[in-house]
């Protein structure tokens, strides 16, 4: 165990921690005090950690991922499903019903029209109903307007995200690249987008030679 601990950086305490509570199996025994753990064990503490550093997931949470990469008669698609499902947030719905309900009937009516395999129960569509009611809460509901959009933008994203996915060796390297994939993805992504954003506005409202701010901000 102090090699497992030494070669993956996890202290022994979690390492045991993490065996009583079922996240790591049981190393081979080779003595009645001696185990051996090989690379099996590694990559699971790899994945657990991706999961609660990166991911910030309770371990309610990770047990279920594990639960679900431990299913070998789970397919891939359920197995990355339950990985991904897992980095979701939860919003608290729109206390107006009106709103809630409009945004419910465009959010299915968007997953008819892309054709979408997905459920409207499903955790992301919940999550897109909550903004979408709060973007009508505001008042700014024709910024939904855009959609379609937006839904095109993210079908070549995850086109992306799938191919980096399946070049993972075994469901665990699998798993393991959605998760890090998604919760870095998510902020490179918004890094991008506001990258974009600033070029879009410069193009259509340029400033000034003679503005200071624009000198200011070509040279920042």
């Amino acid at each position: 165990m102090g090699e497992l601990s030494r070669a993956t950086g996890v202290p022994v305490p979690t390492i045991k921690f993490y065996l009583r509570e079922g996240l790591l199996p049981a190393g081979e025994l080779t003595s009645p005090n001696q185990a051996r753990y090989g690379e099996e064990h590694a990559r699971r503490l790899h994945l657990i950690r991706a999961l609660t550093d990166v991911g910030g997931l309770p371990l309610a949470s990770v047990a279920k991922v594990v639960e679900a990469v431990e299913d070998r008669e789970r397919p891939v698609h359920k197995l990355l499903g339950a990985a991904a499902g897992t980095l979701v947030p939860t919003y608290a719905p729109d206390p107006d019903p009106a709103n809630s309900e409009r945004a419910r009937a465009l959010v299915e009516e968007l997953i008819a029209r892309r054709g979408w395999q997905v459920h409207a129960d499903d955790p992301a569509a919940v999550a897109l109903t909550a903004a979408a009611a709060s973007v009508l809460a505001v008042g700014l509901g024709d910024y939904l307007d855009s959609l379609d959009e937006f839904a095109a933008s993210a079908e070549r994203v995850a086109a992306a995200d799938l191919s980096f996915v399946a070049r993972g060796e075994g469901p665990e390297d699998m798993v393991e690249r959605v998760v890090v994939g998604t919760v870095l993805g998510e902020a490179m992504l918004g890094a991008l987008r506001r990258l974009a954003q600033v070029d879009a506005s410069a193009r259509l409202y340029p400033q000034s030679a003679a503005d200071p701010d624009a000198a200011e901000s070509s040279s920042g």
